[in-house]
């Protein structure tokens, strides 16, 4: 029973982290891409202040990797996003019922466990206009509250990065 409650908590503990899903072109030379900006034009979908402090956030990760940010980049950066409303479909059942040759009827009872909860996805995109256009491509899920505090929001932006780029540059096969 011990064992049962553990995987129940680490199942629990684990499908609310955030869900990072990558892309990149496999004939892409990562180290030749030394220095970054974002398009003038982006249309990030979160807040203003929201999407300052997810670029502050890259733009200190990406500092600490290497890259730095130029009038004259190597590559640019699009960020969007969108906010989902999810529907909690977990639930408990009970039922009772009869079998093995006899007759017998059931009930069963589901009761929804938890409740709503809201997620954002946010996509984030590299860009070489001069050569092969988009070039990588993370995509996160992660769950959010829209009415925390402004330090709260700073601390998420800043975990969200640092997981998004954990697997950048990718390990190319060879």
């Amino acid at each position: 029973m011990k064992k049962l409650t553990f995987l129940f908590i680490v199942f629990f503990i684990t499908s609310c982290g955030t869900i990072v899903n990558y892309d990149y072109e496999k004939s892409t030379e990562f180290s030749n891409y030394k220095s970054y900006n974002y398009f003038d034009d982006m249309k990030t979908g979160l807040n203003e202040l929201d999407t300052k402090r997810l670029i502050r956030a890259m733009d200190k990760k990406l500092k600490t990797m290497g890259l730095l940010k130029s009038d004259y980049p190597d590559f640019y950066i699009d960020i969007q996003s969108q906010d989902i409303q999810s529907r909690n479909q977990s639930n408990v059942g009970i039922g009772v019922g009869g079998g093995g040759g006899h007759v017998g009827g059931g009930v069963a009872i589901g009761i929804p466990v938890g409740m709503n909860k809201q997620t954002r996805e946010i996509v984030i995109e590299f860009v070489d206009d001069s050569k092969t256009g988009m070039f990588w491509q993370a995509v996160s899920e992660s769950s959010y509250n829209p009415n925390a505090t402004p330090e709260k929001r700073e601390a998420q932006f800043e975990a969200l990065v640092e997981k998004i780029f954990a697997s950048y540059p990718p390990k190319l096969e060879k």
